[in-house]
Order: structure tokens, then C-alpha cells, then sequence
């Protein structure tokens, strides 16, 4: 491995957050962003070959290395990880909402949840899940919110279009139905008479 890639290892296991190439460029003066990218890849390839219990990650527009997928569960039941703190329902909603619409308004928000949403919108503020992303054009110049880096950090996305599109969610959620009967097993089923 190159001394850039170890340099930038040791960057990515020191980070609380996803450090993106250019953020990386800083650590070696004679480094130009195409090497910081090769080192990236190099040091992908090494966890990929020998098979290491982390692996690095491009999530967020950066980089973060994590821990393998197959190792959460016993992880898990060991409570080696901090537990970030649950969404309520009317927190999750608001963030679908403002995922797939943004920018969008608060009133808009509110339109489409049917209740106020100030004090959720505060709240995914305060987690960082949302920022302020600009102003509308209507009257008052209400401010639009959208999703912010550490939304796309919480979900492990790369960037909102890994989202699941709103056709896929609507397949998703729709309630099981039991297959019914063909029609002509129907029409040949004759309720007895009592």
C-alpha cells in the first residue's frame, strides 16, 4: 500500500463523518485529487483482497470506512455500537416528505401531513437530517427545506437518487392479499341450503 493510502486510512479511520476526495488532498501537498482518488480505490481493493472486517464506503459525497454488513448483528447483541436515538412517526413522515419533494415549504409539508409541522421540523434541524436550503418566491419568502449530508450518512446513500423511487414504496407497502379463487371455481361453488 502507498504512503498516500495509509495516510489517508488513518484520515478515514479518525473521522466522525464521510471526508470527501478533495477534503483528502489536504493531507499531501504534492497530491493532486486524481491520486487521492487512485489511493481511495487502492485501499478499496485491500480491504475487498484480504477480506477485512471493515470496507470502505462512498456515501454521503465522501468517504467512510465501516464495518461490513455481516458483522452488525453480532455487534448488535455485544452493544459495542452507540444507538443513535429513534424517529418518531410524524419525524419519519416529515423526512419522506421533504426526501421527495425538496425543496419544499413548510406549508406544504403541512398541507400534506394534515397537522402542524414546526416542532418536527425543529427537531430533524437539531439532528442535522434537514437544513435550509433556500427561500420560495411566494408571498412572506417562506423558507424551503431539504435533506441535509447526514441524512445521506444515517442512510448509507451515496446521493438522493439511491432513494427507492415512490413507485417501488407504493408496491412495497401495499397489504398482502390472499390469492382468490379462479372465477370458474367461483361460479361452480353453489352454497347448501339449509
Amino acid at each position: 500500500m502507498t504512503p498516500l493510502a495509509q495516510l489517508i486510512e488513518a484520515a478515514l479511520f479518525a473521522a466522525a463523518r464521510p471526508l470527501t476526495a478533495e477534503e483528502l488532498t489536504v493531507l499531501d501537498a504534492d497530491a493532486s485529487l486524481a491520486d487521492v482518488r487512485t489511493a481511495l480505490e487502492q485501499l478499496r481493493d485491500v480491504y475487498d483482497y484480504n477480506q477485512h472486517a471493515v470496507e470502505l464506503v462512498e456515501m454521503a459525497g465522501g468517504y467512510q470506512m465501516l464495518t461490513r454488513p455481516a458483522f452488525a448483528q453480532a455487534l448488535e447483541r455485544a452493544q459495542f455500537t452507540a444507538r443513535a436515538s429513534k424517529l418518531t412517526s410524524a419525524a419519519l413522515e416529515t423526512l419522506s416528505i421533504i426526501a421527495y419533494r425538496q425543496p419544499v415549504g413548510r406549508s406544504e409539508i403541512e398541507e400534506i401531513r394534515g397537522v402542524s409541522a414546526g416542532g418536527v421540523l425543529r427537531s430533524l434541524q437539531e439532528r442535522s437530517l434537514i437544513e435550509v436550503v433556500g427561500r420560495s418566491e411566494a408571498l412572506g419568502r417562506p423558507l424551503l427545506y431539504g435533506t441535509s449530508p447526514m441524512f445521506l450518512e444515517l442512510l448509507g446513500l451515496k446521493d438522493l437518487s439511491d432513494l427507492p423511487r415512490a413507485e417501488e414504496l407504493s408496491i412495497a407497502i401495499q397489504p398482502h392479499r390472499p390469492e382468490s379463487p379462479d372465477e370458474d371455481d367461483a361460479a361452480a361453488y353453489v352454497p347448501a341450503e339449509s
